[in-house]
């Protein structure tokens, strides 16, 4: 019986393959149905939730030359490259050694400069290009090429580092192609993304692939921890380049690779668009920085003893670990070991996931917020504000101490996101640094925090600029970085 069903599929077989594509497109109503089904992977319907449509293998000839042609002509011409270039100070290893500066001149070296490539998309007719920081940190110059080989020169209106973001301005007064950002919510595991962009600089390319995951952390490239990671061969020039879905929308903005030897490995991540569309409305609005909503309320991860001890069936959502006084946090009523899990619907799986949904929040709006208290789920209401921004000054070290060149201020609510710190933190912190100033070659940063310098413990920004301008020859200072401190003595 076995040997006559397996003559009759394959006779099936062979007839179907000899039928031309028009016959085997015609509605199910021969010999063939059940074979057609069977290729399909069985019944039409089974198994698919009402509404959505059925995946299965391509079945005729027409379907099998499906191509992704009409979507790379309608966003392509959106993609563009970004050069970025930087003019470097050229030094003389034997300048600043006390002997060889003693007994011979050494002439003023012509700059260097320094170029990068990447790519971006252009979201906006008027110009208004998204990129990655890290394509033009520090720039003095960025061009933009488009797809049609026609260069503009740029400006630069927003750069987030934390975001791995930078929002840019062509300089021309005509339209220029734009692509369609999309909800990057809806996307789920396993969708067909494209991802196109500049690789290693050899002309625009189109790579397809798969959504292999959502909500990724990538330390080491971004503190931003809501990648969307993709199996589309990204590359290095590809950085800034569009993630796009099938619909013909920009889903992502490609950002980061993981790989040991420097090429594509199959490991991609991008900055979702619903975050880049909340950061180009920054700039829309003449913000030169992305400031993220405020709740006044510091977050840690729920790890499995955690999870245990307040009877979660699993470790999951942020913890609420302390709350300043007067912010919207604690006029909603949220409690130091709360633990929140879902923002407007949205799950809440870690921190950094609680911290991207709070990001796409308007500021002025309100966020519902579902937290565990006690083994049960409230329901609160935060509503989302600028930070408070402090006294707002910056003082500008001088002398020809260490801290030459750095800019001090109060650590402000404000100031902490942007420097991303903790929100709840108080001191005196760098805030900027010159180029080539004393303050960076010894190595500071902005976001570190001075807590003592010469014996005597840093209280305000006047304080800190009055012993930084001292004329001493030893130096001892601490600081506090990434919620370490660090003990410095110097001869400067």
């Amino acid at each position: 019986m076995k040997v006559i069903t397996s003559f009759l599929r394959l006779f099936f077989l062979l007839g179907a393959l000899s039928l031309p594509a028009h016959a085997q497109d015609r509605p199910a109503e021969s010999l063939l149905d059940p074979l057609k089904q069977l290729l399909r992977g069985g019944e039409e319907n089974a198994g698919a939730p009402a509404g959505e449509t059925q995946r299965r293998v391509p079945f005729s000839q027409q379907e099998i030359q499906l191509s992704f042609a009409p979507l790379v002509r309608q966003v392509a011409p959106a993609v563009v490259n970004v050069y970025a270039s930087t003019r470097v100070q050229a030094r003389s290893p034997f300048m600043g050694d006390p002997f060889f500066e003693r007994f011979f001149d050494f002439p003023q070296m012509p700059p260097r400069v320094q170029s990068s490539l990447g790519s971006g998309v252009l979201v906006d007719p008027s110009g208004i290009v998204v990129t990655n920081y890290h394509v033009i940190r520090q720039a003095d110059e960025v061009k933009i090429a488009l797809a049609d080989g026609r260069e503009f020169e740029s400006n630069v209106l927003l750069k987030d580092e934390g975001l791995d973001l930078a929002v840019l301005k062509v300089e021309g007064s005509e339209a220029f192609p734009a692509a369609t950002l999309g909800d990057s919510e809806a996307l789920e595991v396993g969708d067909l993304v494209l991802a196109i962009g500049n690789p290693f600089g050899v002309g625009q390319t189109t790579t397809s692939g798969i959504v292999s995951a959502v909500a990724r952390s990538l330390g080491g490239v971004s503190d931003f921890g809501y990648f969307i990671q993709t199996d589309a061969a990204i590359n290095p020039g590809n950085s800034g380049g569009a993630l796009v879905n099938m619909a013909g929308e920009v889903v992502g903005i490609n950002t980061a690779i993981y790989s040991r030897s420097g090429g594509s490995i199959g490991i991609g991540f991008a900055v979702p668009a619903n975050i880049v569309r909340a950061v180009v409305d920054s700039a829309r609005n003449g913000k030169d920085f992305f400031e993220r909503p405020y709740v006044g309320a510091s977050f840690d991860r729920v790890t499995p003893n955690i999870a245990e001890a307040l009877g979660m069936p699993r470790p999951a959502g942020a913890l609420v670990t302390n709350i300043a006084s007067a912010s919207p946090a604690a006029r909603a009523g949220l409690e130091s070991g709360d633990v929140v899990v879902a923002v407007n619907g949205r799950s809440v799986e870690t921190p950094e996931a609680l911290e991207y949904r709070l990001a796409t929040v308007p500021i002025g709006d309100t966020a519902q917020v579902e937290v565990l208290r006690n083994g049960e789920e409230i329901g609160l209401s935060i509503q989302v504000e600028h930070a408070p921004e402090g006294d707002g000054q910056q003082l500008e070290i001088g002398g020809t101490g260490p801290f030459a060149g750095a800019k001090v201020a109060e650590l402000s609510p404000a100031l902490a996101q942007r420097l991303r710190l903790p929100v709840t933190g108080k001191g005196v912190v760098i805030a900027d640094l010159a180029r080539n100033s004393p303050a960076a070659s010894i190595g500071l940063r902005p976001g570190d925090i001075v807590r003592e310098l010469n014996g005597e413990e840093i209280a305000t920004p006047d304080q800190m600029k009055a012993l930084a301008e001292t004329d001493a020859r030893w130096w001892r200072f601490t600081i506090e970085r990434d919620g370490r401190t660090i003990r410095q003595t110097m001869r400067f």
